[in-house]
């Protein structure tokens, strides 16, 4: 069995937007916890607990940054930017749906392929989409 270790926060991390970097460490802490859970047994129910837990704060969080890109006028200033970032949400949301539908379905995931897809989305969608996100609004005035 592939050991998948826990995500160290780095401060590379940080977007320099206090609301949105603690939700990145509630979500960072969140997959470590699943990480855990999954390491001692894997079960349908659980991994749907998790996914469904998951996926709603992130949406949550989600609605936090899009909520920010609406008031900071994101959309206006950088479209491709602001849109890219939309839709990486709404990936996102959509695998974690087809996964929570699969598991009702039957169809097992393996944690290393959870934990991979997990992990590698956030600290990715962090330190590509959403830096670029709070460079923005932290030269436009944003203070919070």
């Amino acid at each position: 069995m592939i050991s998948h270790e826990p995500i160290l926060w780095s401060d590379n991390y940080l977007t320099g937007v206090d609301r949105i970097d603690e939700q990145h460490k509630v979500l960072v802490n969140t997959l470590n916890e699943a990480n855990a859970r999954l390491a001692i047994n894997v079960t349908r129910e659980l991994l749907e607990q998790i996914t469904r837990d998951l996926l709603s704060y992130a949406i949550y969080h989600f609605d936090t940054e899009e909520s920010l890109m609406r008031e900071y006028d994101y959309p206006g200033l950088r479209g491709a930017d602001a849109e890219q970032h939309r839709q990486e949400h709404r990936a996102f949301s959509q695998q974690v749906v087809a996964l929570r539908n699969g598991l009702r379905d039957g169809n097992l995931v393996s944690r290393e392929e959870l934990l991979s897809f997990l992990n590698n989305w956030l600290i990715n969608h962090i330190l590509n989409t959403d830096k670029r996100l709070g460079e923005f609004l932290n030269s436009h005035g944003y203070s919070g």
